[in-house]
């Protein structure tokens, strides 16, 4: 038998051991455990993280992390690495896993531009056995398929999408985004769309649809019809949460036109240009436009000359005026005016006269802008027209004022600031109109022909960015010189190939789409084929060029190509200038070119007077009406910041505004035919 001291020491020695052994043991099981993973729910962890827990699990487990891994790296724009990772999945996955593989491999399709690949894998998808965060998803890339047209299968997953949100910020983009597809369905979709009788959302978002464009120029009785379509659709989740751009319209309120700045350059080389926009604005203000328009009556003659180009005249300032290239003319007395084309919607129509407007006008030239408005401003300014001059415009983001104002330019930078809008008579406005009315035309494949100059540059600019905003691949640009060098080329019978270069405008990329945890990027733009010599690709030409190249061009094309794939050609308002006589119009037989509506037969009354008070001079009646679009713009500034869809129409073109203020000009087409020149219809 064991002394009792023997044994109490034993006994002592085994307690020490069960106690160290239970105390790292407690230790283990308080320590740190990494949360489970759960491929049904959103990836709120970055990419690195997921992957290093992939690396460290050697079970099942492994499979969700490596789904989750996926999840983050296409939400990272890591797109190689997540085509890696999805090429390396198990051949083998449970349901679970195997619908979260689907989503993701749609979305990499969605990535590589491969939407009939993502519809096809959707397709498989059982949209019941997935969580809610997952069906948000699903309904996304649905969306993203569509790559931007709307249709009535994007509304309805649209619809289906918002009550699975639970993030307030997630449902307003889904209300925004469901908006703003109803409002670019064209007419026929909206008059053929059939609905089931139990669409109740859906037949609120179309009667919401039907009060705005009824009411959209009309800001007073715009807001009572949408408060009324909350009344009448109380579970609407617009009701409950209006879409951004209507909810501006709740708070608006009539500009102040009680008195107006108008800032223009009083001396100098732009004086000439700021006389005519003067006085245009206050014949428009006083009320001395011509109130009816008749039939157009003969045009007076021609004097044979060009007037002066208003670009070349102030081309040694510091800040060029934008205003129209070289365009300084209608067709002579003998031609056919074009008739304008039938409007559609509803459009506002020029300012009313007010007498009661007082308005003061400062001279840019003789000190800064900001001078300028502090003393506006000081006078009792309630609103701003001008500058005129672009590095005065560029100069107005960094100006603190409270006074609104409609500049007459652009800055190379557009900003938003919600005092502030642009209004321009550019080479570049012209040249989007372009992009628009030839796309439109179903042209695809376009080349713009241009002189070698910062002028060209700029209108390649415009024309390529607009074109590729639009749907289009990089488009080709060729350059031309001197009229010498024109004649050149056609005394040697070269002509012109119908080929170029591609032009890359390197617009602002679009940012992709963020919701329900699923980002779905910007479509990337296609490469452009190669055009051949013969212009074997090129199916349409944008010339940008002065009447007496035109002259040459045409013709150069023409060596260039039979008569049998002769393309389409488009020129700016530069070509169309006093004393093209039927010779000119003849030669230029098919050739579409555009110009503002007063210039082409819109309002002849309003034309002839302009034309008697500037002797001809088309270059400063463009300018003259811009004067009197900036009287009726003036006295639309908030509707044009505050209410979504807001037209008018103008003596410069159909204008619009976009989200950032910046006036868009649809100009009037017109085409030489037989000698004469008609609408394009």
């Amino acid at each position: 038998m064991l002394p009792s001291k023997v044994i109490h020491n034993k006994a002592g020695r085994c307690m020490s051991v069960l106690l160290a052994a239970l105390f790292f043991a407690g230790c283990t099981s308080q320590g740190p455990q990494t949360p489970p993973a759960n491929v049904q729910g959103a990836a709120t962890g970055n990419s690195d993280y997921y992957l290093q827990q992939m690396q460290q699990s050697a079970d099942d487990n492994k499979v969700d992390w490596q789904l989750l891994a996926i999840k983050a790296l296409l939400n990272e724009g890591k797109f190689p690495q997540a085509n890696d990772q999805l090429s390396s999945l198990p051949q083998t996955l449970n349901k679970t896993q195997a619908q979260e593989a689907l989503l993701l491999q749609a979305q990499m399709k969605i990535v590589q531009q491969d939407v009939n690949g993502a519809a096809g894998l959707l397709k498989q998808v059982d949209f019941d056995a997935l969580s809610k965060d997952q069906q948000a998803r699903y309904y996304q890339l649905q969306i993203a398929a569509s790559q931007g047209r709307p249709s009535l299968e994007v509304l309805r997953a649209y619809i289906a999408q918002e009550p699975l949100l639970t993030n307030p910020a997630d449902k307003q983009k889904n209300i925004d985004a469901t908006w703003q597809a109803l409002v670019q369905l064209t007419p026929a979709q909206v008059n053929s769309m059939v609905i089931n009788a139990d669409e109740n959302t859906l037949q609120g978002w179309l009667d919401l649809l039907n009060v705005y464009k009824a009411n959209s120029n009309d800001p007073d009785m715009l807001k009572a019809g949408i408060s009324d379509w909350q009344t009448r659709y109380p579970y609407n989740p617009g009701a409950k949460m209006l879409p951004t751009a209507l909810g501006q319209v709740q708070n608006f309120q009539q500009s102040s036109t009680g008195k107006i700045a108008l800032l223009l350059p009083l001396s100098g080389q732009a004086q000439i240009f700021a006389n005519a926009i003067q006085k245009g604005f206050n014949d428009a203000k006083n009320g001395a436009l011509p109130q009816t328009q008749a039939p157009a009556p003969a045009q007076p003659q021609d004097s044979g000359t060009n007037p002066a180009d208003p670009s070349a005249a102030v081309s040694t300032s510091a800040a060029p005026v934008e205003a129209p290239q070289d365009a300084s003319a209608t067709p002579d007395a003998n031609a056919t005016q074009p008739q304008p084309a039938a409007q559609s919607g509803s459009v506002a129509q020029t300012a009313p006269p007010a007498s009661s407007t007082q308005v003061q006008v400062y001279d840019t030239s003789t000190q800064p802008v900001d001078q300028v408005l502090a003393q506006a401003q000081k006078d009792g300014a309630t609103l701003v027209v001008g500058p005129l001059i672009k590095s005065n415009v560029e100069k107005l983001s960094s100006v603190q004022t409270p006074l609104n104002i409609l500049a007459l330019n652009e800055p190379e930078t557009i900003q938003n600031h919600p005092n502030l809008c642009y209004f321009a008579l550019s080479p570049e406005d012209e040249a989007r109109d372009a992009a628009h009315h030839m796309w439109d035309q179903g042209k695809r494949s376009p080349l713009m022909l241009v002189p070698r100059s910062s002028l060209g540059d700029r209108v390649s600019k415009a024309f390529a960015t607009e074109w590729q905003k639009l749907g289009g691949s990089t488009v080709l640009q060729q350059q031309f010189g001197s009229t010498a060098e024109l004649k050149q080329g056609i005394n040697s019978g070269a002509g012109l190939r119908l080929s170029g270069t591609p032009y890359n405008a390197q617009p602002q990329q679009p940012q992709g789409v963020t919701i329900a945890g699923l980002t779905i990027p910007a479509p990337t733009q296609p490469e452009p084929a190669a055009a051949s010599d013969d212009g074997g690709n090129v199916d349409a030409v944008y010339v940008v060029a002065t009447q007496s190249e035109m002259e040459l061009i045409k013709p150069m094309i023409a060596m260039r190509t039979s008569s049998r794939s002769m393309v389409s050609i488009y020129a700016s308002s530069r070509s169309f200038q006093a004393g093209s006589g039927p010779d000119f119009r003849l030669e230029m037989e098919g050739v579409q070119f555009s110009d503002a509506p007063v210039l082409t037969g819109a309002n002849p009354a309003l034309m002839q007077q302009a034309a008697r008070a500037f002797n001809n001079d088309y270059s400063l009646i463009r300018l003259y009406a811009m004067g009197v679009d900036a009287w009726s713009l003036a006295n639309h500034f908030n509707e044009m910041r505050q209410m979504p869809g807001f037209q008018l129409k103008g003596e410069t073109g159909n204008l619009s505004a976009t989200t950032d203020c910046v006036i868009n000009r649809k100009l009037t087409w017109s085409q030489y035919r037989q000698g004469q020149i008609v609408p394009v219809t």
